[in-house]
C-alpha cells in the first residue's frame, strides 16, 4: 500500500485540479473580446500566405481572408465569439458543408483546426502581455 502524506496529498490535489481547469479557465471564450479576436485571426490568414482550398478551388491567403470577412459581414448575429467565428463561418461551406482546408509550408489541415490554434496562442499571448511578462531577459 502507498501512503502519501496529507501534505503531498493535497498538493497532488492541486495539481490535478490546476491541470483540469486552468486551462479551460484560460481560453474561455468573451463575447466582448470576439470582435477584437475575429479581427485578428482575419488579419493573421490575409497575412499568412497559406493557400486556402475551398469547394474543389484554391485561394490565397488574401482571397480567403476577404471571402470570411464578408461571411461575418453577412452573419455576426452567428458569432458572438471567436470560437463560434471559426466554427459557424471560417471553418465550413455554409452552401456545401464542406470542410475548409489550408496548407502551410506543405502541411494541409482543416482550416477550423489552424484557426483554432492561432486564437489559443493569440490568447495566450495576450494573457501574458497583460500580466506584464515580456520576454525580456529570458
Amino acid at each position: 500500500m502507498i501512503t502519501i502524506s496529507p501534505s503531498r496529498w493535497w498538493a497532488l490535489v492541486a495539481t490535478v485540479w490546476i491541470g483540469l481547469f486552468l486551462p479551460a479557465a484560460i481560453s474561455h471564450a468573451d463575447p466582448a473580446q470576439a470582435p477584437k479576436e475575429i479581427e485578428h485571426l482575419l488579419e493573421f490568414v490575409a497575412n499568412s500566405g497559406c493557400t486556402f482550398h475551398r469547394n474543389g478551388s484554391d485561394h490565397d491567403s488574401v482571397d480567403a481572408a476577404d471571402h470570411m470577412r464578408l461571411k461575418y459581414s453577412r452573419g455576426k448575429r452567428y458569432a458572438d465569439t471567436a470560437e463560434h467565428f471559426i466554427d459557424r463561418l471560417a471553418s465550413k461551406s455554409s452552401w456545401t458543408g464542406k470542410p475548409y482546408m489550408v496548407t502551410c509550408s506543405n502541411q494541409t489541415e482543416p482550416s477550423g483546426e489552424w484557426l483554432n490554434r492561432e486564437l489559443n496562442h493569440y490568447r495566450a499571448a495576450s494573457v501574458s502581455s497583460a500580466s506584464g511578462e515580456t520576454g525580456a531577459g529570458t
